[in-house]
């Protein structure tokens, strides 16, 4: 029999780290060598470990997945990266992608079919969620700017326009400039359900 795939799963939330753990291990040919909770975790697991394939979460502290997914392939280019997440957002998947993922599923995925899309990834095929895939290419890239999408994650909090153009060093006029653009831009009334519909959207 040939070696089992060596896993690496990063997740913040320790419950869902355990249980997918606990899945992918009663599969024979699987077996997971580091579990961790931060991207920035992830990354340094990666270098010690040199996992086949890494199944990361989207949304953590520190390094998001998307962030450690660059990171990971840049530092283990023999791992290959596995999204695996709640947020099936297609922005999400559309940046996953470009970052080097070469898989992207939603964690209420069944727990035979995880495992199989963890031996196609292993094996050099790309995995897509269809529903995300099929969403993905309906919405199409984001319509922000990278100076707007910055923008927008700052307004997150609701800070005043005077606060937002202090930290991010621009003008006040130049945070109203971004902001007014990206409402325009995201169909939205206010900054407020702009961040929101970027969020959702994954544009974030």
């Amino acid at each position: 029999m040939s070696d089992p795939i060596r896993l690496l799963l990063a997740d913040d939330q320790a419950l869902v780290r355990g249980a997918l753990s606990a899945l992918l291990q009663l599969e024979p040919d699987l077996v997971v060598v580091a579990e961790v909770g931060t991207g920035t975790d992830a990354v340094t697991a990666a270098l010690e470990h040199r996992p086949d394939v890494a199944l990361l979460d989207v949304e953590m502290p520190g390094l998001d997945g998307i962030e450690a997914t660059a990171e990971v392939r840049r530092v283990s280019p023999g791992t290959r990266v596995l999204i695996v997440t709640t947020f099936g957002r297609p922005g999400y998947l559309r940046r996953a992608l470009r970052a080097g993922a070469s898989g992207f599923v939603v964690k209420d995925t069944p727990a035979a079919q995880l495992a199989d899309a963890v031996r196609r990834v292993h094996a050099g095929l790309r995995v897509v969620d269809p529903a995300l895939a099929t969403d993905s290419l309906a919405t199409g890239d984001s319509p922000l700017t990278a100076r707007e999408s910055d923008v927008l994650r700052a307004a997150r909090d609701g800070a005043t326009v005077a606060v937002l153009a202090a930290r991010l060093s621009l003008s006040e006029g130049t945070v109203r400039n971004h902001l007014s653009a990206a409402i325009g831009k995201t169909g939205a009334a206010n900054r407020g359900e702009a961040v929101r519909v970027a969020d959702e959207n994954g544009w974030l």
